[in-house]
């Protein structure tokens, strides 16, 4: 007897025991915001934002569910009427009969979770949380880890310029291009309110994404920083994807179901030029 197409409610606990989401930061929102636990899915699609045009790409697509990185309405709202762009997308998902489920902070601490994937992506192993979950079990934000090999800082920049998608942002990198890169934190996603962290890990070199001045010209003060490699927002997240995908797959395959899987590639970096 072949696998057979699941129910979103089956589809969502798994996703929910891969990403709990009792891991979320309190600020967030996640987990489902449309669909019928009762609907059967066939295909989905992952995305790290829902965007107009990943839910076009979904639509289009005929995907019965859409899971994203970002939530869709991470502020409380008071009307989802079609009169604003968000009101008109949840109308659109409803209609379709697309669901939409956000993994988001419960995602970026779990274990594999976005950072793991992100560090999986530029090479950076042996592995351990930056910011450790107090119930342990390697979840927790960021990651720190080695390089197989030492890098000099511009021979490191470029490989994650290669490793990861193109966007118009491309990689910014402070500090001496010569300087020997052996020991690299990564946070997948805005990184700035990490540095006190990286600081304290004594790494060589610091990856994340939304760097801003006076916070990275604080964390090269006098010399004594790490070396920021600075990427895409986007960027620095989508690796997650081909994980939550496989996961999925997975664990869906263990218990007797399967689902068609795609990944976007549509880039929803918010810079669309660089002059």
């Amino acid at each position: 007897m072949g696998l057979v197409n699941p129910r979103l409610a089956d589809v969502i606990a798994v996703l929910d025991r891969l990403y709990d989401p009792s891991w979320a930061e309190s600020w967030d929102a996640v987990g489902l915001v449309t669909g019928d636990l009762d609907q059967p899915v066939r295909r989905v699609l992952f995305a790290v934002d829902p965007m107009r045009e990943v839910v076009d790409e979904a639509i289009a697509g005929d995907f019965d569910l859409l899971v994203t990185h970002h939530p869709l309405l991470l502020r409380g709202v008071n009307s989802v009427a079609a009169t604003t762009p968000k009101g008109r997308v949840v109308h659109d998902l409803i209609r379709s009969n697309t669901a939409l489920h956000v993994c988001h902070t419960n995602a970026d601490n779990a274990n594999p979770g976005v950072s793991d994937a992100l560090a999986a992506a530029l090479g950076v192993c042996d592995t351990r949380p930056l910011n450790p979950m107090p119930d342990g079990d390697g979840r927790g934000g960021g990651r720190i880890g080695v390089l197989a090999e030492p890098l000099k800082l511009r021979d490191f920049a470029r490989l994650v310029a290669d490793s990861l998608p193109r966007t118009e942002h491309g990689v910014r990198v402070a500090g001496d291009p010569e300087r020997l890169i052996t020991t690299v934190a990564v946070v997948g996603g805005a990184g700035d309110s990490e540095f006190a962290r990286v600081r304290a890990a004594g790494v060589d070199a610091y990856v994340t994404a939304d760097l801003r001045h006076h916070p990275a010209t604080e964390a090269q003060a006098y010399g004594a920083g790490p070396a920021l490699v600075d990427v895409a927002h986007w960027a620095s997240e989508w690796p997650w994807l081909r994980d939550a995908d496989r996961l999925l797959c997975q664990s869906l395959a263990a218990q007797g179901s399967t689902v068609e899987t795609h990944i976007s590639t549509l880039c929803t970096d918010a810079w669309t030029l660089r002059l």
